[in-house]
């Protein structure tokens, strides 16, 4: 079943062509990596599919059992002070109440991002880069979203802690039949976890299978570089 169906999209600012001609479709049940050098368009796109800036072309979102597709974000920096006297249950509390959910979701999400209760009386300043991401797919998770857009959603953990949170959004997605659409600069994980990937470099460089997106003369059309350099690079946007 398709879920996402995106034509003719282009992007400018101040007459700046950021995304010029995109065309992809995702199907629901899909993980897929947008890939491409720093200012490619990757961010853009993301907040384009969330119909926060304007575009040309269409983004069709399908219904999901006959209501609108539910769509939760985790941004790669989220503008909030961590040096808050806030405890993690006050910040998911906050989504808590806007949804009108039952605050027991609270400890199920934590438990399915591999976070144990103790951890909801912490200052979210005092969770590690890893916990803090973590926590913060728990609270994409409140709303129950059909739909995970991540960008970069480990930019700022070490490898080891990059690993567990592809696996445990891989676990996710299995458990709760969630379509997956996320910006990565691991090209080893993209490899492993995503079923589609979509090189962008303002335009559209490849789109299919990671075999087929992830050979040799795609990526050094994408990057003008070995793949190799870009395996651990962080976007800026």
């Amino acid at each position: 079943m398709r879920i996402l169906e995106v034509k003719n999209l282009s992007v400018s600012f101040n007459d700046l062509d950021i995304i010029d001609d995109l065309n992809f479709e995702v199907n629901k049940g899909d993980n897929v990596a947008i890939i491409g050098p720093n200012g490619s368009g990757k961010t853009v796109l993301l907040r384009a599919l969330l119909n926060n800036l304007k575009y040309k072309g269409e983004i069709k979102w399908a219904a999901s059992n006959g209501a609108a597709v539910k769509i939760g974000y985790v941004p790669q920096r989220l503008a909030i002070d961590r040096t808050l006297p806030l405890t993690l249950k006050e910040f998911l509390q906050t989504k808590i109440s806007i949804y009108e959910e039952r605050e027991s979701l609270i400890e199920e999400n934590l438990k399915l991002v591999k976070l144990g209760k103790e951890h909801l009386s912490q200052p979210v300043g005092k969770l590690s880069g890893g916990q803090w991401q973590r926590a913060l797919i728990a609270f994409a998770l409140i709303g129950s979203p059909d739909v995970l857009l991540f960008d970069e959603p480990t930019a700022s953990v070490d490898s080891p802690s990059e690993e567990q949170i592809y696996e445990t959004l891989h676990e996710l997605q299995d458990a709760k039949n969630l379509t997956v659409i996320l910006i990565s600069h691991d090209l080893s994980l993209v490899n492993r976890y995503s079923n589609k990937v979509l090189c962008l470099n303002k335009k559209q460089i490849c789109f299919g299978e990671p075999t087929e997106a992830l050979a040799a003369e795609n990526l050094q059309k994408l990057y003008h570089a070995p793949s190799k350099y870009y395996h651990h690079m962080h976007d800026e946007r």
